[in-house]
């Protein structure tokens, strides 16, 4: 205080302690001053000007601006009651640098813009009670996230809370047979009712991709405490996922009920008798243009005797779309055709193989080719391998396969790795390349891979499959 008592009394032509307030002993002052004195203490209010270059110059340190933290998330209400409810939900995403101060709780009742905080300081916790509530009010009911850096995007309920006692929570029980996909064939009757729990009684709504259901199709029927769902035909265009959900006031459950309506798939295509040899045939074919709806669990495949005109079937639940068929007759002449199935059964129609195969008779005289001298030197190839193959205990079964080679190659037959040599159980034959091995009665112990090995002097090849034997049923 003592220092700038002595830098003002450097300058005495002008009052000190009395410029600002205008009073009488300055009128003397400016006689005696003379004419240039006068004017300064007249323009005393032009003095401060000089004054405000000096703030001028300090700069204000700009701080970094800062993102207020990210909205609330997934606000809910958990619990109503006469006169206040409850309020839960998650933390932003968004924290910000500075970190979150807390929360502040804004209602509004419905019918007004006036919006009130319930908390006069924010705080950490994601969950609210709200009392001092007038039953039968709706009110509006919106959560902010504040941070030093400011408050974020208010995160609004998009219903009003009707204040009443919710006595029991929306609760949906989903039966265990509708927790997965329910299967229906086309034209039957859709009818499932899902019991349901809450008081007083929730609100019921169905979609199906966000959209309500079509009326004229699907049928609704809502009680206190379960719903029913109807239609009287299916359709493949009912197949799909629909939402249930049951609400009070903000509070809801919802549960998801997938329907599939399938029917039988039509018959393969493009089926072809690819190749006959010996007494066996190749089949080829591709799967279905229309499935039903339902994948594909196999192909049922069937021959027929051209004497008798029956069919009988050699396949079942084939996964393939390719089969070779054995133990035809010799002498005869068969045709084959082939169904698709699915969850719903075999395809209506069949698809009938365009050519017939027959089979030759044994009884054939070789005429040797005039043909020029050439290397007709060939190692063992199998051109038919062996498949695997289940048969019942005590019930003879064959192996087959074939093979081309020359000079003809040796066939050994192994099981388990190990040679079968002059067991009468066992009858091996080969005939134009077409080798099988008769297995008589077999079993359990006959069960295991069996191999078909042939030699000549150029090489060797192998084939080998599985037999399984079962027990008689």
């Amino acid at each position: 205080a003592p220092a700038p008592a002595t830098e003002e009394p450097p300058a005495p032509e002008h009052p000190p302690e009395q410029p600002p307030a205008p009073t009488e002993e300055p009128a003397p002052i400016p006689t005696e001053a003379g004419a240039e004195a006068t004017p300064v203490p007249a323009e005393g209010s032009p003095a401060p000007p000089a004054e405000p270059p000096a703030p001028a110059p300090e700069p204000k340190p700009e701080k970094p601006k800062e993102e207020p933290p990210s909205c609330p998330l997934s606000l809910a209400v958990e619990e109503v009651s006469e006169n206040s409810f409850t309020l839960t939900w998650k933390a932003p995403e968004q924290m910000g640098r500075a970190g979150l101060d807390g929360y502040v709780v804004e209602i509004c009742k419905d019918g007004s813009s006036e919006w009130k905080a319930v908390n006069q300081e924010p705080f950490l916790s994601t969950r609210y009670t709200i009392p001092n509530l007038s039953s039968g009010d709706k009110i509006h009911v919106r959560v902010v996230a504040v941070s030093a850096s400011g408050a974020s995007v208010p995160a609004t309920l998009e219903q009003p809370v009707l204040i009443r006692e919710i006595l029991q929570l929306p609760k949906i029980r989903m039966p265990r047979h509708l927790r997965e996909t329910y299967i229906r064939r086309v034209g039957d009757a859709v009818n499932i009712m899902i019991p349901f729990q809450g008081k007083p009684q929730p609100e019921v709504s169905w979609t199906k991709g966000g959209q309500p259901l079509d009326t004229n199709r699907i049928n609704i029927r809502n009680t206190a405490r379960d719903t029913i769902f109807y239609i009287r035909q299916a359709q493949r265009g009912d197949s799909g996922k629909y939402e249930l959900t049951v609400q009070i006031n903000g509070a809801e459950d919802k549960a998801t009920l997938d329907i599939q309506v399938v029917e039988p798939p039509g018959p393969p295509q493009n089926l072809k008798l690819v190749d006959v040899w010996g007494f066996n045939v190749a089949l080829e074919w591709t799967p279905p243009a229309d499935n039903g709806n339902s994948e594909i669990k196999g192909y049922r495949v069937q021959k027929s005797d051209k004497k008798s005109g029956k069919w009988f079937t050699v396949l079942e639940r084939c996964t393939r779309t390719s089969c070779t068929i054995s133990d035809l007759i010799i002498g005869n002449t068969y045709s084959f055709r082939v169904f698709s199935e699915n969850i719903c059964g075999l395809s209506d129609s069949a698809a009938v193989a365009s050519g017939v195969a027959h089979i030759e008779k044994t009884k054939s005289t070789y005429q040797p080719e005039k043909i020029p001298q050439r290397d007709m030197m060939e190692p063992p190839k199998f051109t038919q391998p062996l498949t695997d193959r289940t048969t019942t205990r005590g019930y003879s079964t064959h192996l087959f396969c074939s093979v081309r080679g020359f000079p003809q190659p040796k066939i050994i037959w192994l099981k388990n790795q190990m040679e079968i040599r002059e067991d009468p159980k066992y009858i091996a034959l080969i005939d134009q390349g077409v080798c099988s091995l008769e297995i008589r009665k077999p079993g359990p112990f006959d069960g295991g891979v069996y191999t078909c090995k042939a030699v000549n002097p150029l090489g060797e090849a192998s084939v080998d499959c599985r037999l399984d034997v079962k027990g008689e049923s």
